[in-house]
């Protein structure tokens, strides 16, 4: 691809930045850590070396003699999303019973393909993805709104070492709130406290409010933290 092509190359590479933008400005919105700068970037590095793979003939390197040489831009695109595997990991964590960031390494993943549409030339498609990608991220997210649900919460409470455990009375606080709370690990720290772990589910922020507050008046209670899972 020499300067006298680059035009050819204006419309992918637009369309790559605007389709990373739809996408990540609701992960921006969402606060989450991969946002509008991260998606363009994925998009626009995708459709780039799309573009790149499909000039491989214009590509500064001499063959050897008597050798004919076969390209394949399908492997750069096998590459560019294998590649983009260790960028989506590193949004995906674990706390107690919970994984967060799966949305987010789904919305890179798809970005990255989508990038790889429009350096493939295939507009039409890279378009209606970006159109069914937004709808899926943003408009189930106002249906999710609207529907009854119950969030799940990792909660965390750590009580000093004594004679009398506040365990139960903790368990009976938690089970006021979700009958089906579920407990998780032990943990000792330091010899003096002990920190555990449960998993429950609240229909509304009253619920942990009340909650946080008997957390408080329970005797021997030092710390504790309420989580609610929010991809």
């Amino acid at each position: 691809m020499n300067l006298g092509s680059l035009e050819g190359a204006v419309l992918p590479i637009l369309g790559a930045v605007i389709a990373g933008g739809v996408i990540g400005f609701e992960r921006e919105w969402r606060g989450r850590a991969a946002g509008l700068r991260t998606h363009i970037l994925v998009s626009l590095a995708s459709a780039l070396l799309m573009l790149a793979a499909m000039s491989q003939a214009d590509w500064a390197f001499r063959a050897l003699p008597d050798e004919n040489i076969v390209t394949d831009p399908t492997r750069m695109a096998h590459g560019v999303l294998t590649g983009i595997g260790f960028l989506c990991a590193g949004v995906i964590f674990r706390t107690g019973f919970s994984i967060h960031g799966l949305t987010t390494a789904a919305s890179l993943w798809i970005t990255s393909a989508i990038g790889i549409l429009f350096g493939a030339g295939l507009y039409a498609l890279g378009t209606a993805a970006t159109v069914v990608t937004a709808l899926i991220l943003i408009g189930l997210r106002l249906i999710n709104g609207r529907l009854p649900a119950r969030t799940v919460v990792d909660a965390e409470v750590c009580w000093e070492r004594r004679e009398a455990s506040p365990e139960p009375a903790i368990e009976a606080a938690l089970k006021a709130i979700d009958e089906d709370a579920r407990h998780d690990r032990f943990e000792l720290i330091d010899g003096q406290t002990v920190r555990r772990t449960w998993r429950l589910k609240a229909a509304e922020e009253s619920q942990l409010k009340r909650l946080a507050e008997q957390l408080c008046a329970i005797p021997g209670v030092v710390a504790y933290s309420l989580d609610p899972r929010d991809d």
